[in-house]
Parts: structure tokens; C-alpha cells; sequence
């Protein structure tokens, strides 16, 4: 029989981590990013944090102490623990990759101010979970960020495994934690950075709805979310909170519980609003979203002294066999683009366009660093398409690193 964490892990975070383990790219940095680490003189994690950061001792804070050995013993860890907390007014809480046997966990002072100790549990159940299901044998941070831009789709598919990976360390913390309502609510102050004593109130049923919606029509998220998340490597935040609402129901945390094999289909079905294969379907909303991809991408990679060979290589990678790149005429579809800008406000919900725009930022961001022509025009199609204020730049420079 598994182990209790393995048995909560999300499908879809297992079957991407074990496929990208075995992608040449992945491996190849893995290979590189291990000999950098066997050849750094310098100090290693542990000195870093008793150098930047306060130790948290079991005498300091034997509260914490005791949350963390609820944790181990739920999610079945052996390896030393070590606390320590950073002054910082963010909401954050990170898990570094074990070194000499031991894993360390950072949490910053505001975040531990501010959180109940249910929520503090759940935090520190997630963190462990990325531990737990070594997601950090994946470098997502240096595949994406690296001086050789990965193949388009790789990064998608690095993209889709880390919002997964997040599902299953959000299943770990809530594991931990045994408690919905103190779970979301410590997602909602994460996003929201808000304190139990601000004058906006959390409701769990208002931030569920919120999700529901958004599955029965296909709108743009809610007032108040964070809606620049959207397409980044981290889920937003509602569908974090109903995938765990589901998890709640699931046979994994009560008796009598919905089946394994159900809560997986209703987890996909949630984080497929993140997902839409546009280039593909046959709706008219992902004609309309197919038709500004092409011309918008075209025009970016265009933009700055012609089309490069990075970008044509990315942009064969997103047509595949579909469209011969060959016969599109860059002149015309820049020609075009107002037009499809304007057919896609009108057919598309906004977080459709918004999946355009983040895959318009992966084609910007073939070649480093993005020309200042190629982010004028994105933000010239986002503003096109009533975006968010700021989310082309978030896309450009959101990190990739797991939370």
C-alpha cells in the first residue's frame, strides 16, 4: 500500500513530473545545474539562511516546532527540519532543496503575524509537499530562465506540470492542516496580501462561486482576483481553492468521499480553464483567438529586424503541421491585426484573450532581451484587447520558480 502522501498526489502532477524528467533539455540542465552545485566554493543553503535569516528553535517557537512535527508525521517525513523566518512585508513562505539531510523551511515574518495556526499549517503542509514530491529535481527556474530559450513546447508543458505540482503541495498542506475553511482563507491572504483585521472580509462560498462561473460560461474572473495569475506557472487562486474543495470531498480526507479516478476528472475539468487549445478548435471564440494568435505573433517576431531563427523555430513549434509559416505574409497580418484584435474582444472571454497574450510573450521572449518594439506592440494588442494594466510585463518577468 502507498504511503499517505503519495496516495494524495495529483495524477496529473505525477504522469507530467516523470514525462519531463526523461525530456533531453530537462536532463541536460539537470546534468548542468548538479555540477554547478559540486563545484561552488561558496556557501551553501544552510549558511545562507543562519547568515540572512533567524533560526527558529523548538525553545523560540515550540508552536511551529509542533505544527512542523504534525506535518512529517501526516506526509511521512524523516529528514531534519531546521525554521527560519525573514523580515518581509509579503505574505511567503519557501522550502529549500535538501542539503546534508536536511530540508529548510523559510517563512517571512509577516506571514507568520498574520496567519492562524491552521493556516500556518497548511502552509507549511504545502512547502513540504513540493519536498515530499521532490518537485525540485525539476529546475524550472534555469529551464525557463536560462541564457537558451527552451523550446515552446516545453514550456508549455513546464507551465502546465507546475500549476499541477502546486495542486498536489496544496493537497499536502491541506492534508496537514484537516481544515477547508482555514485553507482558503490562507489562499486568499496569500493572493491578496489582506489581514484578518482589513476591512474586505473573506467568504469561501463567494470565492467558490467565483470558480463555478467561470466553468459555466467561460467569463473573465471575478472582481478582486488577481487576474494577472491567470496564465503563469501558479493556478489562480479560486481554482486552487475549488480543486481543494474537491479534494475535501474526495474518499483521500473522509469516508464515503467521491473515488480517486472522479476527483482527478473534476480537478482536469477545473484547471482545464487555464488550458484551452485554441489552435486546434472549431468554436468561433477559438477561431477568433487562432486568427489574432497568428497575426499577432507573426507581427511581434517581425517587429524587430525580421523574423529570427529562434523565433521561427517557436513558432513552428505552436503552428506544428497546421499552418506553413512560409506563406504567411508578415506585411498583411500586421494589416490584419486591428481587425482580429477587435473580433476577438467580441467573441472571446477575457481570460481567452488573456491566453493569447501569454503565448504572444513566449514568442516575445525567444530572443533575450524582449526588443523594447516587440513589447510596445503586446502591449499595444493587450490594451487592444481591455486587459489588465501591467499583464504583459507580468508575463515577461513572472518567475518561474515553485512556490
Amino acid at each position: 500500500m502507498k504511503d499517505p502522501a503519495s496516495e494524495i498526489r495529483c495524477d496529473n502532477d505525477l504522469k507530467l513530473y516523470e514525462t519531463l524528467l526523461t525530456h533531453p533539455e530537462v536532463r541536460r540542465v539537470r546534468e548542468t545545474v548538479e555540477q554547478q552545485e559540486e563545484n561552488r566554493k561558496g556557501p551553501g543553503v544552510r549558511r545562507h539562511l543562519l547568515s540572512t535569516s533567524v533560526r527558529l528553535s523548538r525553545s523560540m517557537s515550540g508552536a511551529l516546532h509542533t505544527m512542523a512535527d504534525r506535518c512529517q508525521e501526516r506526509l511521512g517525513i524523516e529528514s531534519r527540519l531546521e525554521l527560519y523566518a525573514y523580515p518581509a512585508p509579503q505574505f511567503n513562505a519557501a522550502c529549500f532543496k535538501p542539503e546534508d539531510g536536511r530540508v529548510y523551511i523559510m517563512f517571512s515574518s509577516s506571514l507568520l503575524e498574520a496567519f492562524s495556526e491552521q493556516e500556518l499549517l497548511f502552509v507549511m503542509g504545502h512547502e513540504l509537499g513540493h519536498h515530499v514530491y521532490r518537485h525540485h529535481e525539476i529546475p524550472i527556474g534555469y529551464i525557463l530562465r536560462g541564457k537558451t530559450r527552451p523550446p515552446a513546447s516545453l514550456a508549455l508543458d513546464l507551465f502546465a506540470w507546475s500549476r499541477y505540482a502546486e495542486v498536489s503541495a496544496d493537497r499536502a498542506g491541506a492534508y496537514c492542516a484537516e481544515d477547508l475553511p482555514s485553507v482558503a482563507r490562507a489562499l486568499f491572504k496569500l493572493a491578496s496580501g489582506l489581514r484578518d483585521d482589513s476591512i474586505v472580509k473573506f467568504d469561501l462560498e463567494e470565492f467558490l462561486r467565483q470558480v463555478d462561473d467561470m466553468l459555466a460560461l467561460g467569463e473573465q474572473p471575478g472582481k478582486g482576483a488577481p487576474m494577472q495569475d491567470w496564465f503563469l506557472t501558479h493556478p489562480f487562486s479560486p481554482l486552487r481553492v475549488k480543486a481543494l474543495t474537491l479534494f475535501d470531498r474526495s474518499g483521500l480526507m473522509r469516508s464515503g468521499g467521491i473515488d480517486k479516478h472522479d476527483l482527478e476528472d473534476q480537478v482536469r475539468t477545473v484547471m482545464g480553464l487555464m488550458e484551452p487549445d485554441y489552435l486546434k478548435g472549431k468554436t468561433e471564440a477559438t477561431r477568433a483567438m487562432r486568427n489574432l494568435f497568428i497575426a499577432g505573433a507573426i507581427a511581434v517576431a517581425d517587429t524587430a529586424g525580421g523574423i529570427s531563427d529562434k523565433e521561427r523555430q517557436m513558432l513552428e513549434e505552436f503552428f506544428e503541421e497546421e499552418f506553413a509559416l512560409e506563406s504567411l505574409d508578415p506585411g498583411r497580418l500586421r494589416e490584419l491585426l486591428p481587425k482580429r484584435i477587435e473580433a476577438a474582444r467580441e467573441k472571446t472571454s477575457l481570460s481567452q484573450r488573456m491566453q493569447v497574450v501569454r503565448d504572444l510573450c513566449l514568442i516575445a521572449g525567444a530572443e533575450q532581451p524582449v526588443a523594447q518594439a516587440e513589447s510596445k506592440l503586446l502591449e499595444k494588442i493587450a490594451q487592444g484587447l481591455e486587459m489588465p494594466t501591467g499583464f504583459v510585463n507580468q508575463c515577461l518577468e513572472a518567475s518561474p520558480e515553485l512556490d
